[in-house]
């Protein structure tokens, strides 16, 4: 580890010096990609920095200890030792942690995508629900949420697909646990009985998705325009705006009509194409993986039901990690901190016992 550890401060260095040379300030791309490089070393580097001092003064006070026979210098020592000793330790475990392998789409905004499930009106409302507590979560931490594509169902408050975009810092490190089926176990407001219903919803959650990310090929393309549909005021029928591509090697289809711009249409139809591909892609180098790799928190493997929200009881289950909590009322206003750092946590535990194993 320490190896690798001097290899990056090596790195880190060559990239100050290149980012000093007069001849790189007038190069604007590659200052640019340079100063990128350098913010995602620069805090592993000062924690190194910062051990290897205390290495250091942890050795000059050992051979303090054991070269004097003056004995409140010995006591000066010891003590110096022990509180250099437990830094020592901590930013060690701390090294470990910044070590770990990034997923090279964790910084990424997201695209979310959630479905009605099993459950008739009752899933269109649990869908609604969850798409309620995503934007007020995204909305609190000072997020753009911009909806792509919404399919409700008149007078009842339930959707049967919605489609919208996160754009916040980390946005896809946040919620990538996501993916997968939820459950909602409750009594809807139209039971008269009093029966619990299960219904379920799919939620997607992918990376936005660059050009350079993925390459398509415009005779991949089937695009129609046409009206939008539903609500929109006296614009709706006059101009045909709203766009649906079809991606014809996948047979993906995109559809997208919030916008009254049909160019505006066009390319957030063209992002949401890009995000499905590149998830599609990933999806498919994950699943060639090892049987331990797959089973991880985070997956997003979309058959897997990940989740359940137990309304009688108040209790909301993530059944990867066997994680409950209670509380539902004010996590469906969007309090998910809790659920998300402790999904973290794990796939961090996991990825440092990992780590550890191999060095």
């Amino acid at each position: 580890m320490l190896d690798r550890l001097n290899k990056i401060e090596e790195r880190f260095n060559e990239i100050e010096q290149e980012m000093a040379d007069p001849f790189i300030v007038t190069d604007i791309s590659k200052l640019q990609k340079l100063g990128k490089e350098r913010a995602a070393l620069e805090e592993m580097v000062y924690l190194f920095r910062s051990y290897k001092v205390d290495i250091k003064n942890l050795t000059e006070a050992k051979e303090l200890f054991n070269d004097t026979d003056d004995t409140d210098l010995r006591d000066m020592a010891k003590e110096e030792i022990s509180v250099l000793q437990e830094q020592a330790e901590k930013k060690y475990e701390e090294l470990k942690i910044v070590l770990l392998p990034k997923n090279p789409n964790d910084s990424k905004d997201i695209i979310i995508e959630i479905r009605a499930g099993a459950g008739g009106d009752e899933a269109g409302i649990f869908a609604a629900d969850l798409y309620r507590m995503y934007t007020r979560y995204a909305l609190n931490r000072g997020w753009k949420v911009d909806v792509l594509n919404i399919n409700e169902s008149a007078g009842i408050g339930s959707i049967k697909e919605v489609v919208f975009e996160i754009d916040g810092t980390n946005a896809y490190s946040v919620f990538k646990y996501e993916s997968g089926v939820h459950r909602v176990q409750r009594v809807p407001t139209t039971e008269s009985g009093g029966r619990i219903h299960t219904s379920t919803a799919t939620v997607a959650v992918l990376p936005v998705a660059e050009e350079v990310d993925v390459d398509i090929d415009e005779k991949d393309l089937r695009i129609d325009i046409y009206h939008s549909g539903g609500a929109g005021g006296q614009n709706v029928n006059k101009v045909a705006t709203a766009v649906r591509i079809t991606h014809l090697p996948t047979g993906l289809v995109i559809t997208c009509q919030d916008e009254r711009s049909q160019l505006k249409n066009r390319n957030k139809a063209m992002s949401v194409l890009r995000s499905r591909l590149l998830d599609m892609e990933q999806q498919k180098q994950s699943s060639e993986l090892s049987a331990d790799r797959r089973s991880q928190v985070g997956t997003g493997d979309r058959s897997e039901k990940i989740r359940t929200y137990n309304y009688p009881q108040d209790r909301i289950t993530d059944h990867r990690i066997g994680l409950n909590v209670h509380n539902i009322p004010k996590i469906m206003e969007g309090y998910l901190d809790e659920i998300f750092n402790t999904l973290a946590s794990e796939e961090q535990s996991r990825l440092l016992s990992a780590f550890s194993t191999d060095n």
